[in-house]
């Protein structure tokens, strides 16, 4: 992998972890709305990255021609699922949202689990915020050697 190519990978980070911090603080900012549903990031990894993943893909590259196989890795973002946990049910016969009954649905948000995914996705930020920063630091080296 080349310095590119590490470059890529952690701006891709970055922006797939950025959106992944703004649907949980979307989903704190809702916490007292009613009939709002939590919403959850889903990640998945660029490649398959997994033992038979690879020797399934070391199989054809290796054996074959000799040459270990390239993996790009990263992350990237698929979209939001909705949280498939029901709010509870709060009588409130004067709300514009009741039901016949007189109920409104409360959100169905823990703000608890939504900080310490927040917390995560900002470390994960972060990290690669790092790697970015040392690959474009690598970069400048390389371009010192040949002076």
């Amino acid at each position: 992998m080349g310095i590119l190519e590490s470059m890529n990978i952690g701006a891709k980070a970055l922006q797939v972890h950025g959106t992944r911090l703004d649907i949980h603080a979307k989903n704190i900012a809702n916490v007292d709305t009613p009939n709002y549903i939590r919403k959850i990031p889903v990640l998945n990894a660029t490649e398959d990255m997994s033992f038979h993943g690879l020797m399934n893909t070391m199989k054809e590259d290796v054996f074959g021609v000799g040459t270990l196989p390239y993996l790009q890795g990263g992350v990237t973002y698929s979209g939001v699922m909705e949280d498939p946990t029901i709010g509870d049910k709060i009588y409130r016969p004067g709300h514009p949202d009741a039901d016949a009954e007189g109920y409104i649905r409360a959100s169905n948000v823990n703000p608890m689990v939504d900080m310490a995914d927040a917390v995560i996705a900002q470390r994960a930020y972060e990290a690669n915020l790092a790697v970015v920063n040392i690959s474009k630091a690598m970069a400048m080296r390389a371009t010192e050697i040949g002076k």
